[in-house]
């Protein structure tokens, strides 16, 4: 069994590998400091079981496993010195959390149950364990995407972000003149954009608000939207009367 252990702090990690290291078939695969490494270690090293922290200075651990692929997504037990919401839905959907400080008896535990657990499809659990979280939190939308860049991972502003573009099953997310290759849905990437600044103007399209530079008659009721960098999109016919409605609002 493969681990990855991703905390913060120092002393946590040490505490985690000392537990770790008098288990008989377990790795330890590679630790991480921070979110960000943590993204990158579980994309290249694809581990079975990673203890993840859930606050850290740059991710949290929610942030850490929305960026990550569902189809990469490894099993999972928290560690936590907050007692937070999130802990009941932990207790109903994730593998297991361990509440800092923790005793060994009580991590001997939560490792035993990752074992019974580890060949049992991770995706579903995951998924139902990110749906009870955002439940129970505040609405919060996404304030940047993560992408692949090559052997990197890119981590892109949403403000930066003038327009999206449906490719098949990714999608062209446009920034600064450059083009990055995300493979998501459109549809999912609107739910969690902020309505107030991204709009939906074609089956294909999302533009951000703040992008926009003039509006202009198209063929067959259609309308042609021209960003400010220039790039010049269509507008769906059933999209059209939302847009029109917002521009009259600016200009009232």
């Amino acid at each position: 069994m493969r681990v990855i252990i991703v905390d913060d702090e120092a002393w946590a990690r040490r505490r985690i590998a000392s537990l770790l290291e008098s288990e008989d078939g377990v790795q330890i695969a590679g630790e991480c400091a921070s979110g960000a490494a943590a993204v990158e270690a579980i994309l290249e090293l694809r581990p079975d079981l990673v203890f993840l922290d859930i606050q850290m200075p740059d991710l949290t651990g929610f942030e850490v496993l929305e960026a990550v692929s569902p189809q990469y997504t490894p099993a999972v037990i928290f560690a936590t010195a907050y007692d937070s919401y999130a802990i009941r839905a932990f207790d109903a959907n994730a593998i297991d959390y361990l509440l800092k400080p923790w005793e060994e008896d009580r991590f001997r535990t939560a490792l035993a149950r990752a074992r019974r657990q580890i060949d049992s499809a991770t995706v579903d659990r995951f998924d139902a364990l990110l749906e009870s979280v955002r439940a129970m939190a505040p609405r919060r939308y996404l304030e940047r995407v993560v992408v692949r860049n090559g052997g990197r991972v890119v981590f892109l502003k949403t403000h930066e972000i003038s327009w999206l573009e449906a490719s098949g099953n990714y999608v062209n997310v446009h920034t600064r003149g450059e083009a990055h290759l995300l493979r998501d849905t459109l549809a999912r990437l609107e739910s969690q954009l902020d309505p107030q600044h991204f709009l939906r103007i074609h089956r294909s399209a999302i533009v951000n608000l703040d992008y926009i530079g003039h509006l202009e008659p198209w063929f067959a009721g259609e309308l042609a939207l021209s960003l400010k960098d220039g790039t010049r999109l269509t507008v769906g016919r059933s999209y059209c009367d939302r847009l029109r409605r917002l521009f009259q609002n600016w200009a009232e």
